[in-house]
């Protein structure tokens, strides 16, 4: 039997969301006054957005440890006054970063621009082809030094740490049996708006992925097309170091290409690098 007066669980719960939601709000509303009115007191900050100082505090407290905004010595112009100085706070660059800058449509207008300069149709679709081959050449050079300097049978591991080092949140994985090879899945793709207009962005990127590992290399799904996750199938190739022979009989041409993880999508053999951000429907 319940106690008179007190509240079900799921009220408890419900409250305890609110609160959550409600100081995430209010957190973002500090965030975003120091964005449009740049490094402000606590009591800037109450004053504009009808709160407490304390409150302001409170939110300013867990904004400096998710390193969003920090704390400094507000400047002084003239002669400085008797007592401490006043404390401001400035948003960081990982705060800055937080804020829709725009980078999306800034790149999707340059390739546009690219695009039609070059006449558009066939010939706009290659300049953004080699526009992107020439941006992901200089941008794999980590990546070639990390698979370079990784014995065969881990050259996948080695690209997808490099992969996490710039933001793609990449792992490596077994393929599903009974295909022999690896999963290179990539969590996040910086690019994923702007190439869901210019698949060329992924095929470039395939393309690379290739040549770092010395065989052809299938993409089964994409970020930009709407897939969970950015996954690419690397076949084993049966002359790195540990792997076993395989004896199946007459050859049969290449096998299927495993699911890719995270997705239900199917892909036919035939798909290759050239196709790797037109992803069948």
């Amino acid at each position: 039997m319940k106690n008179v007066g007190e509240a079900p669980q799921e009220e408890l719960a419900a409250g305890t969301r609110f609160e959550q939601k409600w100081d995430h709000s209010t957190r973002d509303r500090v965030a975003r006054s120091i964005l449009d009115h740049g490094p402000s007191t606590v009591a800037d900050l109450a004053a504009r957005l009808g709160l407490t100082q304390a409150a302001v505090r409170r939110h300013l407290d867990t904004l400096v440890s998710d390193r969003v905004v920090e704390a400094r010595e507000k400047r002084v112009y003239g002669a400085r006054t008797r007592g401490r100085p006043a404390k401001v706070f400035a948003l960081t660059d990982c705060g800055r970063d937080a804020f829709d800058q725009s980078y999306d449509t800034l790149a999707a207008d340059a390739l546009r621009w690219i695009e039609r300069t070059a006449g558009g149709g066939a010939a706009g679709d290659a300049a953004v082809a080699a526009f992107a081959r020439d941006r992901m050449e200089t941008q794999a050079e980590p990546y070639r030094r990390a698979v370079d300097a990784a014995a065969p049978e881990e050259r996948t591991e080695a690209l997808a740490k490099a992969l996490s080092a710039d933001g793609y949140a990449a792992t490596a994985r077994s393929a599903p049996a009974p295909q022999r090879g690896e999963q290179l899945c990539q969590h996040h793709c910086p690019v994923a708006h702007v190439a869901e207009q210019y698949p060329q962005l992924c095929e470039a990127e395939t393309e690379v992925f290739s040549r770092l590992l010395g065989t052809h290399v299938q993409r089964l799904a994409t970020i930009a097309h709407g897939d969970g996750v950015c996954t690419t199938f690397i076949p084993r190739n049966d002359s790195t170091p540990g792997a076993t022979a395989r004896h199946d009989g007459p050859a049969r041409g290449p096998a299927p290409a495993p699911p890719a993880h995270g997705t239900t999508q199917t892909t036919t053999p035939t798909a290759s690098a050239s196709t790797a951000g037109r992803n069948p429907a």
